[in-house]
């Protein structure tokens, strides 16, 4: 979606640069929204991580920080696992309640 703003004055300018700041701020904090948890082995030594995005998709990932597949829960509750190239190996359901 393009955004075109048109000023003609320095406070006007100014209100642009400062708008453009927080646009910024609110594109990084959402980038940033990632958790992310580092699997151990029982030595401490790291075996791989798991990423959760904003949508709740977690992505596993090696040591060497190739993916290794994905889990996603849909709003049914079902959560889908998924290998590496994107294909479906198996899911997961709870009761109902």
């Amino acid at each position: 979606m393009p955004l075109t703003l048109h000023f003609r004055s320095r406070e006007k300018q100014t209100m642009k640069t400062l708008y453009i700041a927080v646009l910024t701020l609110a594109m990084i904090t959402a980038a940033s929204a990632q958790t992310s948890t580092t699997l151990r082995d029982a030595s401490g030594r790291t075996t791989g991580t798991v990423t959760t995005d904003s949508n709740g998709t977690k992505t596993f990932r090696d040591a060497g920080g190739r993916t290794t597949g994905t889990a996603t829960r849909d709003s049914n509750g079902t959560t889908t696992f998924r290998d590496a190239g994107g294909r479906t190996t198996g899911t997961a359901s709870s009761p109902r309640r």
